[in-house]
């Protein structure tokens, strides 16, 4: 009986701990991704070049403007700590880095939409709505 209590109490302290390095893990992974994401894009200018990108193409801008006038408080998700925690879950951290490596180095019109459709095979339509509102905060912050 003894050891049932030790088993189950230390079954506990696991659930815990690891709803805490869920919780807070993602935290700190989508701080330091978007922390780095975004010290790398202004510092290069490249911040500056895809607002001017999404500005000069109509239809992502207004893919982007969808999230412009969304009452946030209805989507799945507000933050980019949320968002990201979505994101982890549809896709796993490999496909997570080659993205960003990917986007890093640039991509081509049909790379740009062949990731669009990925992400939007595995959102659904009010995770979609959310990330363009975010996005949308992001570039015309």
């Amino acid at each position: 009986m003894r050891a049932i209590k030790v088993l189950l109490g230390v079954a506990v302290v696991i659930v815990a701990i690891g709803f805490g390095v869920y919780h807070f893990g993602t935290k700190f992974i989508a701080d330091e991704v978007m922390g780095q994401v975004a010290a790398e894009l202004e510092s290069s200018g490249q911040m500056e070049a895809i607002r001017q990108e999404v500005q000069k193409d109509p239809e992502l801008r207004a893919f982007i403007e969808e999230g412009k006038n969304v009452d946030s408080s209805k989507l799945p998700f507000q933050t980019k700590e949320e968002a990201t925690r979505i994101l982890l879950k549809k896709f796993d951290l490999g496909e997570i880095n080659d993205i960003q490596i990917q986007a890093r180095q640039g991509m081509t019109a049909s790379e740009q939409q062949a990731l669009l459709n990925k992400i939007e095979s595995r959102l659904t339509d009010e995770e979609m709505l959310a990330l363009k509102a975010l996005a949308y905060k992001e570039l015309f912050k």
